[in-house]
C-alpha cells in the first residue's frame, strides 16, 4: 500500500486548499479511504472517511467546512478544504481507515491568523 498526499500551503485565516491523495499497491475502488491529521504537539485526529460507495462522514470539527471526494478512475481521494481556521494547522495524511492505517506521504497545511 502507499499513499501520497499532496496540495498542502500556507494559507490565510478564512482560506481554502483541496488536498490529492494517490494511492497505488491495493484496489482502491473497493477500498474506503480517510483524511486524519496531527495538528502540532497534538495526537493523530480523525478528519473525514468515505465508503467505496461515496457516503460520507466527517468530525464535527470539520462538517460543512471539509468535503471529502474520490475518482476511482485516478486512484485519488481528494479533500477540500474551505472556511481554513489556525486550528486546522497540522500534518494531513488519507489513510485506508480512520486510525490513520496505512498512511504515507503526508502533506503540512498552516492557517496563518
Amino acid at each position: 500500500v502507499r499513499l501520497v498526499a499532496t496540495g498542502g500551503g500556507l494559507v490565510q485565516n478564512g482560506g481554502s486548499l483541496r488536498l490529492s491523495c494517490v494511492a497505488s499497491g491495493f484496489t482502491f475502488e473497493r477500498s474506503p479511504m480517510s483524511w486524519v491529521r496531527q495538528p502540532p504537539g497534538k495526537g493523530l485526529e480523525w478528519v473525514a472517511d468515505i465508503s467505496r460507495d461515496e457516503y460520507r462522514w466527517y468530525d464535527d470539527s470539520v462538517r460543512g467546512r471539509f468535503t471529502i471526494s474520490r475518482d476511482n478512475s485516478k486512484n485519488t481521494v481528494y479533500l477540500q478544504m474551505n472556511s481554513l481556521k489556525s486550528e486546522d494547522t497540522a500534518q494531513y495524511w488519507c489513510a485506508t481507515d480512520r486510525l490513520g492505517r496505512n498512511k504515507g506521504q503526508g502533506t503540512q497545511v498552516t492557517v496563518s491568523s
